[in-house]
């Protein structure tokens, strides 16, 4: 088993660890020398890591998605933990165990697996239930979907994320549904199970998460109605216009034009599946980064850009006390952090709020 993991640095503490190197930068210093600026991770999470000498000598000799040994210290800059490294070498993938470095559910895959097979099974409607039957049997999918994450970073981002979002999509449908009885339960369900689908092949994640030449060009939407044609073609009897429906569930899913999507829903059971989609997904969104927020002081994270705020660690504000005085940043992204400029009494005020 690898040791240690990001999740156990502790500052200030010389280590020698094996890491994947998720992103990579070659800088300069101001001297006009290079420095090397990564992301490192491993499954329990990333670290910010700088190597500022002997970089002349090492920055070839490995890249995004390697693994590397690394030698140096942990420290604190600004808040947040940064490694320094010493030494770097990179290592053969035999070398290591990949299972330590991608992050999983905490759900079995085979138990997920299980559990969306039977809702399938359970479907009243024969149509619907012979297409996801059709999808879900044919096994490049049965094994891209059990291991696909929802997504490359924003929600969901590991292996079986994509399962995992569909059955807490799936479970909240039933609720739903229970309460708007105009709904039809068995299209809401092929809709949430169906609206993401298309990801399996949007996605690559042999190494790390990222977008497939098709994911760039095509986009999980049409992806996914292409695989949806192809399994209709050998069930004739589907009907054209439940067909419609469950296509338009595909591709109004995201809601807006503005966010992708090429139609808004037009019917109950598309306008629920993209709440419902939108509702996990930012929960998911802001779980996470509460929880892996690197901060070490104070009870708010960093910027979380995707929804544009900061994050309230409730438990740990809940768990101070409460005379201590608690300092609120401005929501503010850092791109606008960057416009703001000193020279007026409320770019001032601004700048010293943000620091």
């Amino acid at each position: 088993m690898k040791s240690p993991y990001v999740s156990e640095l502790q500052a200030n503490s010389d280590i020698t660890a094996v890491f994947l190197v998720q992103a990579k930068d070659v800088r300069q210093k101001k001297s006009g020398e290079p420095y090397l600026s990564l992301t490192l991770v491993d499954k329990s999470g990333d670290i910010d890591a700088k190597m500022w000498d002997n970089v002349e000598e090492i920055m070839d000799s490995f890249d995004r998605d390697d693994f590397v040994r690394v030698r140096g210290r942990v420290q604190i800059f600004q808040n947040k933990p940064q490694f320094t490294i010493h030494r770097m070498q990179k290592i053969e993938d035999r070398e290591v165990d990949l299972g330590d470095f991608f992050p999983v559910s905490a759900r079995g895959l085979e138990e997920m697996w299980l559990e969306l097979r039977a809702l399938i099974d359970g479907f009243t409607n024969p149509h619907l239930k012979a297409l996801l039957s059709a999808l879900f049997n044919d096994p490049e999918i049965a094994r891209k979907y059990r291991i696909a994450p929802a997504a490359k970073s924003i929600h969901h981002a590991w292996l079986g994320g994509l399962l995992e979002h569909v059955l807490s999509l799936c479970a909240l449908a039933r609720m739903t549904a229970a309460h708007y009885v105009e709904v039809d339960l068995d299209l809401l369900l092929a809709g949430v199970i169906l609206h993401d689908i298309g990801k399996i092949h949007e996605l690559s994640y042999e190494r790390s998460f990222a977008y497939s030449t098709e994911g760039q060009l095509l986009g999980h939407i049409i992806i996914a109605l292409r695989m949806i044609d192809e399994k209709l073609r050998d069930l004739p009897d589907f009907p054209t216009r439940l067909r419609t429906l469950v296509e338009h569930m595909v591709v109004s899913h995201h809601g807006e034009l503005a966010y992708g999507s090429p139609k808004t829903p037009m019917f109950l059971e598309a306008l629920l599946l993209h709440h419902l989609d939108n509702l996990d997904s930012k929960m998911e969104a802001m779980r996470q980064h509460a929880k892996r927020d690197k901060s070490l002081s104070g009870v708010w994270t960093g910027y979380l850009a995707p929804m544009e705020r900061t994050v309230l660690k409730k438990e740990k504000f809940l768990s101070e006390s409460s005379a201590a005085p608690v300092s609120v940043p401005v929501a503010i992204s850092p791109k606008a952090e960057k416009k703001v400029e000193s020279g007026s009494l409320f770019g001032d005020k601004l700048k010293q709020a943000l620091n």
